[in-house]
Parts: C-alpha cells; sequence; structure tokens
C-alpha cells in the first residue's frame, strides 16, 4: 500500500510540473530577450560584413560588379530603370513617397509586423522571424564576395532620396547604420516576400490578407525608382526570400 500510495502520489506531482514546464517553454519561447538577442546579433553580423569590405576597396569593386550587372541587363533586356525613372521624377509628391517608403516603411514593417505576432504570442512568428533571419544571412556571403553599388552611384540615374527628399544616404549618421554597397540581392525584396506571407497567413483582415501577394511588387517598384538597386537585384531578393521561407517551413 505504501509503494502504490507513493506511486500515485509521484504520479500526481509529476503531471502538475508537467503542465508548469509546458507553461514555462511557452513563455520561453516568446522571450523578448532572447528575441532582442537575435535581431541584434544578426544586425551586428551584418555590419561586421559591411565594415569588412569598406576597408578592403569595397566601394571600387562594387562601382565595377554595378557596371557589370548593367551590361548584363542590357543583353537580357531587363535595362529598365532609367526609363522608370524619367517617368515619375515629375511626380515629385510621389517619388518623395515612394523615398520615405524605401527609407523607413519596408524594414520597419517586417519588424513591425513580427512584433506584432510577437505580442499576441501567435504561433506562426517563431517561422517568420526564422525566415527574415535567414533572408539575412544568405545574403551576407554575395555582400561579402560581390558587393554591387546601387544604381544612384552609376551616371545616367537620379539619387531621389537626396535630390527630392533631401536626404544623403551616403554621409552622416544614416551612412553608418546600413551597408552602401549590398544592392545585390535586395534585402528589402527579401523582406517584402517574407512578410507578404506573413501578412498572408496571420492578418485577422481579409483585405489585408488579399492585398498581401501585392506587397512585394509593390517594394520592387520603389527600390527601382529611387534607384537604390537593379531589376536583377529585386529578382535575386524574391528568390531569396521564397528560399528563406522554404528553408524555415519545418
Amino acid at each position: 500500500m505504501t509503494g502504490r500510495r507513493a506511486l500515485r502520489t509521484d504520479q500526481v506531482f509529476t503531471g502538475r510540473e508537467m503542465g508548469s514546464f509546458a507553461a514555462m517553454r511557452r513563455s520561453e519561447r516568446f522571450s523578448g530577450r532572447n528575441e532582442a538577442a537575435i535581431g541584434l546579433g544578426t544586425y551586428a553580423l551584418y555590419l561586421g560584413v559591411r565594415a569588412l569590405k569598406l576597408r578592403s576597396g569595397g566601394r571600387e569593386r562594387a562601382a565595377r560588379n554595378a557596371e557589370r550587372l548593367v551590361e548584363l541587363e542590357r543583353r537580357l533586356g531587363l535595362h529598365l530603370e532609367p526609363a522608370l525613372q524619367r517617368a515619375l521624377l515629375p511626380r515629385t509628391r510621389l517619388v518623395a513617397g515612394l523615398n520615405a517608403a524605401y527609407v523607413t516603411l519596408n524594414v520597419g514593417l517586417t519588424v513591425g509586423w513580427l512584433m506584432h505576432l510577437h505580442r499576441r504570442r501567435d504561433p506562426a512568428f517563431h517561422r517568420i522571424r526564422r525566415a527574415a533571419v535567414a533572408a539575412t544571412l544568405g545574403a551576407q556571403p554575395v555582400f561579402l564576395l560581390f558587393p554591387v553599388a546601387p544604381p544612384r552611384a552609376l551616371e545616367g540615374f537620379v539619387d531621389t532620396v537626396e535630390a527630392v527628399s533631401g536626404i544623403d544616404l551616403d554621409r552622416g549618421l544614416v551612412a553608418e547604420l546600413y551597408d552602401p554597397i549590398a544592392a545585390m540581392p535586395s534585402i528589402h525584396v527579401a523582406y517584402a516576400v517574407v512578410t507578404a506571407e506573413a501578412l498572408a497567413a496571420t492578418a485577422r483582415s481579409g483585405i489585408v490578407r488579399g492585398a498581401a501577394p501585392l506587397y512585394p511588387p509593390a517594394v520592387a517598384v520603389v527600390v527601382l525608382v529611387t534607384a537604390n538597386h537593379f531589376v536583377l537585384d529585386a529578382v535575386a531578393g524574391a528568390l531569396l526570400g521564397r528560399a528563406a521561407l522554404r528553408f524555415t517551413e519545418r
């Protein structure tokens, strides 16, 4: 009797502990401290790659690689960026809005939606966060080995962010916060693909879910009009985003 009673008490105690342990694990999975560490670590690696390139003649290599991309696009009939800019530059208010979208809204929406999913403890959060991190990390070998200057650094293009909005992305504090020779692949488009998947899967508004597939093409237009990416950059960014989502399916 004593042995049976002891076993039974132990079983009840273990069941309670298992429930408490499961609740603790759920809480750990949505740890703001862990997510901040992951985000800051990923960003630190991004800045480390930036610093390594800039110290080793990266700008010169990036300019040459940008010219190579222009030649390749011309052979493929994809060199559409100058014509697109010429068509939209007279619409200064529209271009100013596109500049703002490029500088703040794209990355802001990706981070903001992840924060929203984290706050509501959405089960999809971890996959989307892993995909965003995977896209960022997956781009780093290309950024390091094949740095590419943005189109705005070449003749025949207009830096709309500076010309229309008065923000110089290549000087001051802002220039220290991002990699200026990492046009290929477009991380903006990669993030847009990941975020569109998140919106389509987790938004509670049917309108938002229905409009989600339009988000990556819209971001592609933004980065082309503002002369921050080539068409091939946008294509590579879209493929990177899809690959990151596929890689993190499980």
